[in-house]
């Protein structure tokens, strides 16, 4: 019997996602959700994020979702800060930052990538059936329309400045893959298929495309014409969103978000490509041979355009995701191999990166698999391995919340 097929297995997810939420819990601050420490308290010297406050709603509308007490007034909290000290009245969008004590924005830029949680979160919180919610979404989603949605491009701008009147000279492949699963999750909760269809088109261009012409691996950073930035932050390899070179970790991500684009056209009755089964299937083969690039277990932060390691710290999100990504495509296609994979990535996930004693994850390890901190510090926010005790328990569409909320989780 495999893994994924294991119900005292799924018993064990259940356990972990509970554990998950109940570390999460620690985080909430009165302006929202902030970063939390080694020993899962909050970091006060931190601001507190639009991204990990949209995240956590997130988190905590699945776990409203699973019927554990406690989570739906989370919920609510975060609601209320992004309706509240994140919205910018004045001239629309969040803010990506507020000052730690949460009194005023320390980073008032509008980011596609924040912006894409905001629309997971109230996406997530509509299918929870939390108040407010659809009047959060519907805002979410008009700024997507009128701000970050390039149709020409099919694919979204980086960020602007407070009042939308400058846009930066860079586009990332990081913010679009984020805005593909808001998007997957903004068609769930509205009924509004134009969203997959987004979804599909910045798939297309960013797997079928750039991916697949640069031999699966995959260019993150872009000039406005969308043409490719290979050399960029050469001189900051490490950087947490836009590292220098190939990130590994994106390949499996963007593998189980073409196997959800696929089914969630094919949930709908629509046609869906070819391409976004074999792609998966290659991102995922492109990742699995880059396990041990350095010669030590476990996946490098980024490659060269060689294949070479650059940046050899492990980081928690990567085997979280190729977790996700194992169990996404042994529910397409059925291959025993995915089932092999997924099992390794758990054992090593559980031998180097869970930890049992403070909680959560560890977020980073060293080439020597011990806990370091040169890209992060402290275990900011739950997303990732919540969504990895998920994702084998879920069918691949809907989207989370939506396949919780109308039970479909396999018990």
């Amino acid at each position: 019997m495999t893994w994924l097929g294991s119900a005292a297995h799924r018993r064990w997810l259940e356990a972990e996602t509970d554990r998950l939420l109940a570390f999460g819990r620690a985080s909430r601050v009165p302006s929202g959700f902030g970063w939390l420490d080694d020993g899962g308290a909050v970091d006060p010297e931190r601001p507190i994020q639009l991204w990990i406050t949209c995240r956590m709603t997130h988190v905590f509308a699945l776990g409203a979702l699973l019927g554990r007490p406690g989570c739906a007034p989370l919920v609510d909290h975060g609601l209320a800060a992004l309706s509240g000290p994140f919205r910018d009245a004045e001239h629309g969008g969040w803010f990506s930052a507020l000052t730690p004590d949460g009194a005023a924005p320390d980073d008032d830029g509008k980011a596609a990538y924040a912006h894409s949680f905001v629309v997971l979160a109230a996406a997530s919180a509509v299918a929870a059936g939390r108040p407010g919610a659809r009047d959060l979404l519907d805002d979410a989603l008009a700024v997507q329309l009128r701000r970050f949605w390039d149709d020409d491009a099919g694919m979204v701008v980086e960020s602007w400045d407070r009042a939308f009147t400058e846009s930066e000279a860079y586009r990332g492949v990081n913010a679009n893959m984020h805005t593909v699963e808001a998007y997957l999750a903004a068609a769930d909760a509205t009924g509004d298929d134009t969203w997959l269809t987004r979804a599909l088109r910045i798939t297309e261009r960013a797997v079928h495309q750039f991916a697949r012409e640069n031999g699966w691996r995959l260019p993150e950073h872009f000039d406005t014409e969308w043409r490719p930035l290979l050399d960029h932050n050469r001189d900051d390899p490490a950087h947490a969103f836009r590292p220098y070179g190939a990130t590994i970790g994106h390949w499996l991500e963007w593998s189980r978000l073409a196997v959800h684009v696929r089914a969630a056209l094919t949930s709908r009755g629509r046609a869906a490509p070819e391409w976004l089964l074999t792609d998966a299937q290659a991102l995922f083969a492109a990742a699995t041979d880059a396990w041990a690039a350095d010669g030590e277990p476990g996946w490098v932060y980024t490659v060269d355009w060689d294949g070479s390691p650059v940046v050899r710290a492990r980081m928690h999100w990567v085997v979280c995701e190729g977790i996700a990504a194992a169990a996404a495509l042994h529910a397409a296609v059925g291959d025993a191999a995915y089932d092999d994979w997924y099992r390794r990535l758990w054992d090593h996930a559980d031998e180097h990166f869970r930890d049992p004693v403070g909680g959560s994850w560890w977020h980073e390890l060293g080439p020597d698999l011990r806990v370091a901190r040169g890209t992060w510090s402290g275990k900011p926010d739950v997303y990732h391995s919540l969504q990895a005790t998920l994702v084998p328990r879920l069918p691949l569409a809907p989207t989370f919340a939506t396949a919780l909320a109308r039970g479909l989780l396999d018990a």
